[in-house]
């Protein structure tokens, strides 16, 4: 059996299986950061059928792992969890289903929603709309109002750079008449498709909204449905992409924005994310041996490892369990369905081998994945991220 956490009674939601909880409340290993984190307004509850999703073991606030499973390493992140995205097991986790703020990360969900509709060789004209209401302390890829741009060039800037000027314009495209509330709607349309329940979208790239929350369950079905795509894995696994000029635009360069990329074997790629509400968020996926985990992580501190330091060694942890230590498994989409003409995009296919034929304006670069031990991992990497509280 596996070890679970056990939760304060809750009234089962209509039509749902009322169920016994007598397993123990198992806290979730914890380290204290040295620095308090500020107080935030404490999230919704999660209906009591919710939690069950993915198996009965996951209906927990506290602690999920494999019966004999060694403990998992004690992080700052308030809620995580580790999924083989090839077999769909839940390996284990802490809070699964927990009511959490995303910040970037929620662009996963933005790329899971449109790629599939949009052709990355569409030129996009900017707006001055679609910059007016960013921080200036935000993440942006750099576009300029007036400047025409790829499809494929955004979504570039959107996950190399964490870009939420590219975020508002792929939002914007996307949603077609109804324009970026319109590509907010097709984020949480698809995450009701891929029954991540506990998702929901205010804007596309992660910026605090009203009622935007998501759960490390909801991030890893979401993560599994983009790796699955071979344009969105292209675009992860990229270190430097050059934007080509415009009219009205200059050309720029642009690198990836704080991942595992080369500093974790086997790692292909992920996203990180970064508010005061939210604080350190994380989703990444590395692979070895055949197998691909993904570790989703949110609510994380900067000390003392940071989301990508409480990464590396929640995914160290995953690949020591042998295969076939789970708690509980990752729930198939509902079918595909769109409400507007979609433009045929290459590379939506489940692990399919090799690539498109396709020419990316982009220098690959995964390099010689040295092992690093979670120590070298815990480089502040996001300590510039902590001092832009609107960063996304």
């Amino acid at each position: 059996m596996p070890v679970v956490a056990a939760t304060p009674p809750q009234r089962a939601l209509a039509g749902s299986p009322t169920r016994a909880r007598a397993t123990p409340y198992v806290p979730c290993p914890a380290v204290k950061p040295p620095v308090p984190p500020p107080a935030v307004p404490s999230p919704p509850p999660v209906g009591a059928a919710e939690r069950a999703v993915g198996g009965e073991a996951l209906a927990t606030a506290g602690l999920a792992i494999p019966a004999g499973a060694p403990k998992p390493p004690a992080v700052t992140a308030t809620a995580w969890l580790v999924a083989d995205l090839k077999t769909g097991e839940v390996l284990g986790g802490c809070g699964p289903h927990e009511h959490r703020t995303p910040a970037s990360v929620q662009k996963l969900l933005l790329a899971a929603a449109l790629m599939p509709r949009l052709d990355p060789t569409q030129m996009v004209e900017v707006t001055r709309a679609d910059l007016a209401d960013l921080d200036p302390a935000s993440s942006v890829m750099g576009v300029v109002p007036g400047g025409r741009y790829s499809v494929e060039s955004l979504w570039l800037g959107l996950l190399l750079r964490s870009g939420n000027d590219a975020a508002n314009v792929l939002a914007r495209v996307g949603g077609g008449s109804a324009g970026r509330q319109g590509g907010v709607d097709a984020m949480n349309e698809e995450a009701h498709r891929l029954r991540a329940n506990q998702t929901h979208a205010a804007t596309p790239s992660g910026l605090d909204g009203p009622g935007q929350y998501t759960s490390a369950y909801d991030l890893a079905l979401i993560a599994r449905a983009t790796f699955a795509r071979d344009d969105f894995r292209r675009y992860v696994a990229t270190t430097q992409a050059q934007i080509p000029a415009g009219p009205a635009n200059p050309a720029f360069g642009i690198t990836h924005d704080n991942t595992l990329l080369g500093n974790y074997p086997g790692t292909l790629g992920g996203k990180t994310g970064f508010t005061d509400l939210a604080r350190q968020t994380y989703v990444g996926v590395a692979e070895r041996e055949g197998r691909r985990l993904a570790i989703t992580l949110l609510g994380a501190e900067t000390a003392p490892l940071g989301s990508l330091g409480e990464s590396a060694a929640l995914l160290n942890w995953g690949f020591a369990l042998p295969r076939g230590a789970s708690v509980g498994h990752l729930v198939a989409p509902e079918e595909k369905k769109y409400d507007q003409p979609v433009v045929p995009v290459k590379g939506e296919r489940e692990d399919a081998p090799g690539g498109t034929s396709r020419t990316l304006p982009i220098a690959l670069g995964l390099g010689g994945a040295a092992v690093l031990t979670v120590v070298l991992l815990a480089v502040p990497w996001w300590r510039r991220g902590a001092r832009r509280g609107s960063r996304a």
